[in-house]
């Protein structure tokens, strides 16, 4: 646990915050590294996820002749793997995870995947993990899967649709879920001369000769960037902060923030090629209503967020929440209210309604999910908190203590 965070008297601005590379991003060109071979990776994440794909992935060539692999939380590489796993002819693996990894369904996938032909079953119960995959040369070239549930499933097949002789087509049913993850797969995918036709109801992958074509850059990640503006957001007017290795036109999703932000008096700025600024100016924000289906994961910094600056807030688009490192919506609720807020949640909304005055000296729970601790603890800037298990957020952002610091709030881990 890290003892009360709390803000110091004195702060020196502008700051400046290296951050490593999207996991996301980076996770995906891992995969396509591996199906394809030879891509040069510069500025990888170095988050647990995307450490537990790199052992993973070295594992899969082992001799052995059953390969286990154990993906901890990273639901991510769980996904990736499966897919890559079934289509490696004659091997055969078992992919476990943590507790909360074995909650977390993968039925749309598994089933997709056995529609074009592959292997795999549960090795305790139906449609979770621990899944057992006998590897196969799959020959079908075409599936439906519904689009609503977790973009990671679509993204885990366009991931190895490469190794198709001719191609894969994915019919998608339903509206879509984070569409922008699936722009990010098109878009790497597309960087390898790799044609990508994406419509509302289907995706395309057209075959290709297997081979690298490029190295890969991997811009810095934006959904940790997302505290930095959640920072400068619930700090005095002028505050600013320096990024590296972030580009307003970026294919991630979540520079999304960039325009949520300035509802909360953040403006953007690129200030060179590689560099953005983000400035805190006076008070625009009045109560806030987002669609959020096409960005989830900004769901708990854009309601602590709310919280701390007092204003009302209703988040929709939040059903994917559900299935995560933990029930998003619940963990949102509970800890919201120690701090003293009103909050209504639905299976896809979040309605806030925030307490005139912080309660102070609470422990918030993080649940063993990486985002509950990132996300509240820009808070010590307007009142004392404690955060559990402290560690987690090396899931997605090892060094985000050390960050914070920068910002004059002190955290201690207590033994």
């Amino acid at each position: 646990m890290i003892n009360f965070l709390e803000k110091s008297t004195t702060l020196k601005f502008p700051i400046n915050i290296q951050i490593s590379g999207s996991k996301s991003e980076s996770n995906r060109a891992l995969i396509l590294d591996y199906v394809l071979g030879g891509i040069n990776i510069h500025n990888l994440s170095d988050s647990d996820d995307t450490k537990h794909l790199i052992n993973a992935l070295k594992q899969l060539d082992s001799e052995s002749k059953t390969i286990k692999i154990d993906v901890g939380h990273a639901g991510t590489t769980m996904r990736f793997l499966t897919a890559l796993c079934a289509t490696m002819h004659q091997q055969e693996f078992v992919i476990s995870g943590s507790k909360r990894m074995h909650q977390r369904p993968i039925k749309p996938l598994v089933d997709a995947l056995k529609n074009l032909g592959a292997d795999i079953s549960y090795l305790d119960h139906e449609g979770y993990p621990p899944l057992k995959i006998r590897g196969k040369n799959l020959t079908k070239n075409k599936l439906s899967i519904q689009a609503n549930i977790s973009s990671q499933y679509i993204s885990a097949l366009m991931l190895i649709a490469p190794k198709f002789p001719q191609g894969l087509s994915i019919k998608l049913k339903g509206n879509i879920t984070s569409r922008p993850y699936l722009e990010m797969t098109k878009a790497l995918l597309e960087q390898q001369k790799i044609r990508v036709d994406f419509n509302q109801s289907e995706i395309c992958v057209h075959s290709s000769h297997l081979n690298a074509t490029t190295s890969i850059e991997i811009e810095s990640d934006w959904s940790s960037a997302s505290y930095h503006y959640a920072l400068v957001a619930l700090s005095v007017e002028g505050f600013s902060v320096k990024l590296t290795n972030f580009k307003l036109n970026s294919v991630q999703g979540d520079a999304a923030l960039r325009s949520i932000y300035k509802k909360f008096g953040v403006k953007t700025e690129q200030v060179d090629p590689k560099t953005i600024k983000l400035t805190k100016f006076s008070k625009l924000y009045s109560d806030i209503n987002i669609d959020l289906i096409k960005t989830p994961d900004l769901a708990q910094t854009i309601a602590v967020t709310c919280l701390g600056l007092g204003i009302k807030c209703e988040l929709r688009g939040l059903h994917t929440l559900k299935i995560k490192e933990t029930d998003r919506l619940k963990a949102l609720k509970t800890e919201l209210q120690k701090l003293g807020a009103l909050v209504e949640i639905s299976d896809s909304t979040l309605k806030l309604q925030p307490n005139k005055k912080l309660i102070s000296h609470q422990i918030i729970e993080t649940y063993n999910d990486h985002r509950m601790a990132l996300a509240f603890a820009p808070l010590a800037l307007k009142t004392i908190l404690k955060i559990e298990n402290p560690d987690v957020v090396s899931k997605s952002y090892p060094h985000f203590w050390e960050d914070l610091n920068n910002y004059g709030i002190t955290s201690h881990f207590a033994k």
